[in-house]
């Protein structure tokens, strides 16, 4: 019913950048909040999972203190899709990211959070 994708992900050096994407398709009313989270290397289990970046559907965004000053997380509302502009890349942002929507199902009565399936990002030295 519901696909939830990200893209973006790549091989950049330190100090270089990546603009992520999440898309969200299918049976949808609306989608309201959209979190970013990542999985950084070692770690395997879904409650390992950072929270990174966070916007609301009035747009407030939170993050993470190891991000703030360096990404940018922004939506397109028209386009259902997420974005985690990532600057001044470090070796220690190298993860795994996912996204995180919260989403209104056509027909449904209460939201529900979608997990994409990762996309992976690595920063070299």
């Amino acid at each position: 019913q519901v696909q939830v994708v990200e893209s973006g992900g790549g091989l950049v050096q330190s100090g270089g950048s990546l603009r992520l994407s999440c898309t969200v398709s299918g049976r949808i009313e609306r989608v309201n909040g959209t979190a970013w989270y990542r999985l950084p290397p070692g770690k395997e289990g879904e409650w390992e999972r950072e929270l990174v970046a966070r916007i609301m559907s009035d747009t407030t965004a939170t993050y993470a203190d190891s991000v703030k000053g360096r990404f940018t997380i922004s939506r397109d509302n028209a386009k259902n899709t997420a974005y985690l502009q990532m600057s001044s890349l470090e070796a220690e942002d190298t993860a795994v990211y996912y996204c995180r929507p919260q989403i209104l199902l056509k027909g449904a009565r209460v939201f529900t959070n979608y997990w994409g399936q990762g996309t992976q990002v690595t920063v070299s030295p």
